[in-house]
């Protein structure tokens, strides 16, 4: 009876023991979750203040996330079998429109004034990342396309790629210096646009010659339209009907039917509003003055567009012949 006894007690120590040992190896050997980073995303360095005031349009920017890669950190031989996993606080999505947007406006741009005239500049983001190398440190990457379109989204602005890259030395282990080229790397990026070109479709130049592809629409923002042409057009004898058309030999400039001004003599200060027109194609687009009186025979002369810009003026002198009775 007592050897019975003595072999259950064994059993179940025996037993007992190995579901113990099983339970506390289990727990042991538990994974243990990665530590995640989190970068703080921040605009680092400001622009020239007001360099852009008082342009004649406003622009509107949309911003599309188009990353291959989003992993924040890409390369880290820190270690051989690991990248650390990370995160940004905002997300990358949100910071860019909107630190890019308050870039913008301490520059002068006027950003979201009229649907109807806003210019737009689209951004794509094909990279933003940080990464650790050795002997080296953390490297911040951020790459952009970038291209303009006017306010009929014709593209003025051909896509351009914009890149920012930063490098600081520290740690692997260091949140703050990785943070720190991460943010130089955005900063760089944006002093990387050539603002001042942009800045150009939205100002109307003093001088036709200084924006000679910029075409007239109708709206008021090109120097042609605000060009002022000074008409001078008499005729012997006086008191004979004036009026204008164009003519064109470009596709870009419609030929026009004749528009009536006034009766010799006429005087007048006027500005352009030929549609299509450029400087560069003003040399083949003329206008034609035609003067008419009953009892003469009726005359025309033809002006070059480009001569008449470059002039300021329109004058012509018809002396009007009798028809023969």
């Amino acid at each position: 009876m007592k050897k019975s006894i003595l072999f259950v007690l064994a059993v179940v120590l025996m037993f007992g023991g190995t579901s113990c040992s099983f339970w506390k190896k289990t727990v042991s050997t538990a994974p243990a979750q990665p530590q995640v980073r989190t970068f703080n995303l921040a605009l680092v360095k400001q622009p020239q203040a007001d360099k852009y005031a008082n342009l004649e349009y406003g622009i509107r920017l949309n911003v599309q996330d188009v990353r291959a890669n989003n992993r924040i950190i890409q390369v880290y031989d820190a270690s051989p079998t690991t990248i650390p996993a990370a995160t940004t606080n905002p997300s990358v999505s949100s910071f860019v429109p909107e630190s890019v947007r308050r870039y913008m406006r301490t520059m002068g741009f006027n950003l979201d004034a009229d649907v109807a005239t806003d210019y737009l500049m689209q951004l794509d983001i094909k990279e933003f990342h940080v990464d650790y190398l050795s002997g080296v440190g953390w490297n911040g990457t951020v790459i952009m396309d970038l291209k303009v379109f006017d306010h009929d989204r014709t593209l003025v602005y051909p896509t351009v790629e914009i890149a920012g890259r930063a490098a600081v030395s520290g740690s692997s282990t260091s949140n703050e210096v990785a943070n720190s080229a991460l943010n130089n790397a955005f900063a760089n990026a944006l002093a990387d646009v050539d603002w001042d070109r942009i800045a150009y479709f939205l100002h109307r130049s003093s001088s036709p010659k200084q924006e000679a592809n910029k075409q007239v629409q109708g709206e008021g923002n090109t120097a042609l339209e605000h060009l002022t042409i000074h008409w001078d057009v008499d005729s012997r004898p006086q008191g004979a009907d004036v009026s204008w058309r164009v003519v064109s030999s470009t596709p870009n400039v419609k030929n026009q039917n004749y528009r009536y001004l006034k009766t010799t003599p006429y005087e007048s200060t006027e500005t352009f509003d030929i549609k299509g027109l450029t400087y560069n194609n003003a040399g083949d687009v003329q206008i034609e003055v035609k003067c008419e009186k009953t009892g003469y025979y009726t005359q025309s002369k033809r002006f070059n567009v480009l001569s008449v810009i470059d002039e300021k003026e329109i004058s012509a002198l018809f002396r009007l012949v009798k028809e023969e009775e």
